[in-house]
């Protein structure tokens, strides 16, 4: 089942506002009524994002087998690489991707001047192909048509003419009105560029009387040369050829000089972006394969095997762990659990693009899967506190929820910011982690106070449990620790001195 992008954004506007409403709102019946609310919604919505997984959740190069390459742009001279330049090679290399036939590449900007293409199910025997077709530096030409609106194309046809030694005929798709297909045209066009793209110094698509349309500019040189073409071929047509194929061939409706040119048609929004994106021309520059690295799909599927064998295990022990010792409250916190892990889930989805399921990115999961019961678990020793000073259930689970909250928060935001520094400063597969380690984060804080108190609450008001019992294997010890604290500073002191001079 997949929901419209407005369905979304009402379903996720309803519950921010159940969210702050539940803030706003003091404890009692209504407060559990928006947190049932809440859940629920959160849980449908997950389980919506994420059936069926196999189509629904995207597989890494790692677990689905293929091939990555890193590439990086080099600058040439003075000319260095900006982030546009980047963007504008991202798209270049898409196309030639997608022109080879690969389904789900996962093309990306990495650093100041690397792109990362995964290509998923790519064949060993595909693999050099690729390889020239990344580092292909991109060729934009300008090639005048021939200048007779089509009849010479028409007697050639017909048999009645020849193709002249200096021209050859090339295939174009037509840009098509919305809801119609686009249609091939045939043109015959030089063989030779009339202008070459070096000349191109900035391209970018904008929203006119005429719709969408593309404006270029042209260095002095270029500003000339193509003044001359169009001073001398008004009504007929040029074509814009990137990689020897055509993707545009407009008509000159005058004389242009001053370097600014302007191409308009019945574009889309996305064709003028594209448009644009050819003529800045990103890939003129040298570019290098600096790493390939290919994974087959049997070890893929051994890794897959391996990981939810590892993930099943480790969340039984949790479960089992956490049952035996703090019995009925253990209940609870394997309900919140589970709960996480189908957020988890269901959040990969709601980033934008999606997110790659890596096998860096499961063992984020995995992790998430101790995190989890780490709040849980801080929540009930200090409700045995509480209950020890001889305080009422009721008020003993306030106090610990309310007392706990600072350790909870303190521990898992030192966690995000470990995780941000991954996702800012890693690529590749170990963002992937960093992703899958943040939310995983975000989903159990959102389960152990929200879903874990409220539950516990309703069972402790409605009087369907008297008395919470806990096992207790390591006897009470009364140390101070504070009164070690200058000792433990010290020792933290040393600790990061010896590692850091190590390093």
């Amino acid at each position: 089942m997949n929901l419209s992008p407005g369905v979304m954004f009402c379903i996720e506007l309803v519950w921010l506002g159940l969210f702050g409403w539940y803030f706003a709102t003091d404890y009692g019946t209504r407060k559990r009524v928006l947190a049932f609310l809440l859940v629920m919604i959160a849980v449908g919505l997950s389980i919506v994002m994420i059936w069926p997984p196999e189509k629904k959740i995207q597989l890494g190069l790692d677990i689905k087998g293929g091939t990555s390459f890193l590439i990086r742009l080099q600058e040439i001279g003075d000319k260095q690489i900006t982030p546009s330049t980047l963007d504008q090679a991202v798209e270049v290399i898409r196309k030639r991707v997608d022109s080879m036939g690969a389904r789900e590449p996962i093309i990306s900007p990495v650093g100041k001047d690397r792109i990362q293409v995964q290509i998923p199910g790519l064949a060993t025997e595909n693999i050099q192909e690729a390889r020239q077709q990344l580092s292909r530096v991109a060729r934009l030409e300008f090639r005048m048509v021939y200048p007779d609106n089509g009849d010479r194309l028409r007697a050639i046809d017909a048999g009645t003419d020849v193709v002249p030694p200096e021209y050859k005929i090339e295939t174009h798709a037509e840009h098509a009105d919305t809801g119609k297909k686009p249609q091939t045209e045939r043109i015959l066009v030089k063989k030779k560029a009339d202008l070459g793209g070096e000349h191109v110094s900035g391209s970018n698509a904008y929203f006119g009387n005429e719709g969408w349309g593309v404006q270029l500019r042209f260095d002095s040189e270029g500003a000339k040369i193509f003044g001359d073409i169009t001073e001398k071929s008004k009504g007929f047509r040029f074509a814009i050829v990137l990689d020897g194929v055509v993707q545009s061939a407009p008509v000159i409706r005058d004389a242009i000089y001053g370097g600014n040119a302007q191409i308009t048609g019945r574009f889309t929004e996305q064709e003028a972006r594209e448009l644009a994106s050819v003529l800045e021309n990103p890939l003129q520059t040298p570019v290098s394969i600096e790493e390939e690295r290919s994974v087959s799909p049997t070890l893929g599927l051994d890794s897959i095997r391996a990981s939810i064998l590892a993930g099943l295990v480790g969340l039984a022990i949790t479960l089992v762990c956490v049952l035996l010792y703090y019995r009925f409250a253990g209940v609870i916190a394997c309900l919140a659990l589970l709960i996480n892990i189908v957020l988890l889930m269901g959040s990969f989805q709601l980033i934008p693009g999606g997110v790659v399921l890596t096998l860096p990115g499961i063992a984020g999961i995995i992790l998430t899967i101790g995190l989890a019961v780490d709040a849980s678990v801080l929540i009930y020793e200090r409700l045995r506190e509480e209950l020890a000073l001889g305080k009422s259930l009721q008020i003993a689970v306030q106090a610990a929820y309310q007392k706990a909250f600072s350790s909870i928060f303190d521990a898992n935001v030192t966690t995000l910011i470990t995780a941000t520094i991954l996702f800012w400063k890693a690529t590749g597969p170990v963002r992937g982690f960093a992703i899958a380690l943040t939310l995983g984060i975000l989903a159990s804080l959102f389960t152990a106070l929200i879903v874990g108190r409220n539950t516990l609450g309703w069972f402790i008001d409605t009087g369907r449990v008297k008395k919470i019992r806990m096992l207790h294997l390591i006897s009470s010890q009364h140390i101070n620790f504070l009164g070690k604290g200058l000792l433990a500073v010290l020792c933290s002191l040393a600790l990061i001195i010896a590692g850091a001079t190590s390093f």
